[in-house]
């Protein structure tokens, strides 16, 4: 046998090779000094013949043939030691040209590892995953995965016919990161990481965590992606960020779920980034919403998760397009004057054998208690927010986001099942902390961690927090102790006041807190108004659906329910196609009710949406001072018998807006209201107007104020009140 010829040490190291359980490649592989010269060994199991090409000073190339040294692929040869080399190989069927990945040095620089160590790597999408690079004037990728208790690691894909044996990574001692770069690899190739845990374990084979692409679900390899090369037009929007975002600007949302929001028209399964540019832009800008929100767009394997059980933190979903493709979509979105939020799920990740879990053979992103590392609701994995590497794995790709495609904000999903460590479990399900409490203070050290970075590097988009408790200071600094969130969803509110909606107008009466209580905590954070994709699935009924009454008295019932929420203190969001009034709920494999557009009822609550989104953004008593005491008084909360509610917004410098809510569907005539202005008073909306489907019962556009005090003030108007509707109006300049 020609191992034979060999010593025992060099043997032992080609078994390992050739038994798949190679920690160190660059022992054996690649080039080692030999005497006066240099030796190199190869691996190509399948070649007929390996030659080895010395490159002379003088510019001529020597060919070698390679003498095999083992029967299984292993390869030697001698050669000067200041000569450089590349490979010829022959195929069954033809002949290559390459370089030999073991022929290159170091790639990593140690401040990367320690950034990485530390969590604070604030490029890391540069250091981690496969990226194109050339090196020494060779083009290829280079490779870099954490797995710190793994004996080997291999890249494989197409190129290497998924042979672990083939490209071995190199450890990096001190950091647990693997690095090897590949020759000749190019972008568009799949790939995955084959990872022989620390007791010799082959682990199936492991997508990317920090791949920027991937295969269309349910194939799951990493794509390598080509370097991001988009040539952007938004200077304007990015110019201005800082006041279209600023607190005192209005902030309308429309969230949708690409997938469902529309069917493609031309026979494909799931509409593409560029078909939703066509469509879902120019429909946004009719509707009058300042910014869109995408459920999760990252990368996904369930299509049933809507996006929040990601695997691919890093990679936009394929289902739509390529990453060029979505950074176009994002550069039209900001050409239309549409801001683009995306949700993002660091709270927790799926337990996919091909994703993080026991991703080297141990409990790396996850805890290996599941007391601490389970999600009993969604059957998911929490991550390890104690260790460093998992907290820069995720910062890094909220960065990601943020600079490579222009996103203007982040929407984190369960923030609550993230701070506690009892979030939905019984006693003696959860471990306390090390103070004995519920809190989990390694992930409020991780959310000051995110806030203070995202803030720091890019201190105009938004950090929103989805979170329903009473947890202090979520949307104060993280420097004065809080989370560092810029909004937080107002919960609350939105339950109480759908239960409102939902009670039969003649109890309404009884239950007027529903919609006062909120003002009591209102200014206690900065808050979103939220009527979610939450709300509109799982049994619930569509927001339609929830409303009493006849089928009249339903589409009233919600226009009011709408004017009211842009009246009150906060920023708005609405889920796709509760501007159609859909009838059924969400169906995340249908599509919107787009047939409504043609209905009357339909057609006058899209209507509704679009004055009110015009009227929250020119008049700034809606929207200047939302987090304010200063920007709200309450005229009547306390007409039970009537269900009469009164409120004005205000801002300096500014005309108010006097909002007045009739509750029931019982006409109220020559109601009077006490104004803080004289003259006319101009009817800026009524949800009632014939054009938005009610029966067209009002005040013939104004009404004039009268010298007869009521409600605290000086003069006061008098109004028809339509049924089961809300009147804004203002003074005339």
């Amino acid at each position: 046998m020609l191992a034979r010829t060999v010593n025992s040490a060099l043997q032992s190291m080609i078994d390992a090779l050739m038994n798949g359980q190679c920690g160190d490649p660059f022992a054996l592989l690649g080039r080692h000094r030999d005497n006066r010269q240099d030796i190199v060994r190869v691996f190509y199991p399948d070649a007929v013949e390996v030659h080895l090409m010395v490159e002379q000073s003088s510019g001529q190339t020597i060919e070698k043939i390679m003498r095999r040294i083992d029967d299984r692929g292993l390869y030697s040869a001698t050669l000067p030691r200041s000569a450089r080399y590349h490979l010829r190989i022959r195929w069954a069927d033809a002949w290559q040209e390459t370089h030999d990945p073991y022929s290159f040095d170091l790639l990593l620089g140690d401040m990367d590892l320690y950034l990485f160590s530390e969590g604070k790597h604030q490029q890391i999408d540069r250091m981690m995953g496969a990226i194109p690079m050339t090196v020494d004037g060779v083009s290829g990728v280079r490779f870099a995965v954490w797995a710190p208790n793994a004996r080997r690691v291999s890249v494989v894909g197409d190129f290497n016919i998924w042979d672990g044996r083939r490209h071995c990574m190199r450890l990096r001692h001190g950091s647990g990161v693997w690095e090897l770069f590949i020759p000749g690899v190019q972008a568009g190739e799949r790939y995955k990481y084959e990872i022989v845990s620390h007791s010799g374990k082959v682990l199936p084979a492991k997508a990317d965590p920090y791949a920027k692409a991937a295969e269309l679900p349910p194939a799951n390899a990493s794509v390598i992606a080509p370097p991001d090369a988009f040539e952007w037009h938004d200077d304007d929007w990015m110019t201005a960020r800082h006041i279209r975002q600023a607190r005192t600007a209005p902030l309308s949302i429309y969230e949708i779920h690409a997938p469902s929001w529309r069917h493609p028209q031309h026979g494909h399964e799931i509409i593409s980034w560029d078909e939703l540019g066509d469509t879902l832009i120019p429909y946004l800008q009719e509707l009058g919403f300042t910014h869109l929100e995408l459920l999760p767009i990252a990368e996904y394997p369930y299509s049933g998760s809507w996006g929040y059980q990601p695997l691919s933190l890093y990679a936009p979903t394929v289902r739509h397009g390529s990453r060029a493709q979505f950074a176009r979509f994002v550069d039209r979105c900001h050409q239309a004057g549409l801001g683009v939020i995306i949700d993002w799920v660091p709270a927790h990740f799926p337990a996919d054998q091909h994703g993080l879990s026991q991703f080297d053979g141990t409990h790396l992103y996850e805890h290996a208690d599941p007391q601490e590392g389970y999600h009993q609701d969604w059957h998911t994995l929490i991550y390890n927010y104690g260790r460093n590497e998992v907290c820069g794995f995720l910062a890094g790709s909220a960065l990601h986001w943020l600079e490579q495609f222009h996103i203007d904000g982040l929407r984190v999903d369960a923030v609550a099942s993230m701070l506690y460590r009892d979030y939905s479990r019984k006693n003696g399900e959860w471990r306390p902390n090390i103070h004995g409490g519920r809190e989990n203070l390694e992930a409020v050290n991780f959310l000051h961690h995110l806030s203070e970075t995202l803030h720091g590097l890019h201190p105009y988009t938004l950090l929103i927090a989805e979170e329903s408790t009473s947890w202090p200071g979520v949307t104060a600094q993280a420097r004065t102790g809080g989370l560092g969130f810029d909004y937080k969803w107002n919960m609350g509110w939105m339950h109480d006041t759908l239960r409102y909606m939902e009670r039969d107008p003649l109890w309404r009466g009884y239950h007027p807190s529903d919609l006062t209580f909120g003002m009591v905590y209102a200014y206690s954070e900065r808050f979103i108004l939220p009527l979610s994709h939450d709300e509109v699935v799982h049994g619930k009924g569509s927001l339609l659906a929830k409303m009493p009454g006849d089928d009249w008295q339903k589409h009233a019932n919600l226009r009011a329910f709408y004017a009211l929420m842009w009246a009150y203190p906060g920023r708005k969001l609405l889920f796709m196609g509760g501007e159609l009034a859909q009838p059924q709920e969400w169906d995340h494999e249908g599509e919107l009710a787009w047939y409504r557009l043609s209905d009357h009822y339909g057609r006058g609550v899209h209507d509704t949406i679009s004055s009110l989104n015009r009227l929250y953004q020119h008049l700034p008593a809606l929207h200047a001072l939302e987090d304010s005491y200063e920007g709200f008084r309450w005229i009547i909360a306390d007409d039970t018998q009537n269900a009469v509610f009164a409120w004005l917004r205000q801002a300096p410098g500014s005309p108010p807006v006097l909002v007045v809510g009739n509750m029931t569907p019982v006409p109220r005539m020559d109601y009077r209201i006490g104004v803080p202005w004289g003259g006319v008073w101009r009817e800026l909306l009524n949800t009632d107007a014939q054009a938005l489907g009610g029966s067209n019962l009002g005040n013939q556009g104004q009404v004039h104020a009268q010298d007869i005090p009521a409600h605290g003030m000086a003069q006061s108007v008098v109004l028809t009140l339509p049924p089961l509707a809300v009147l804004y109006l203002s003074p005339a300049s």
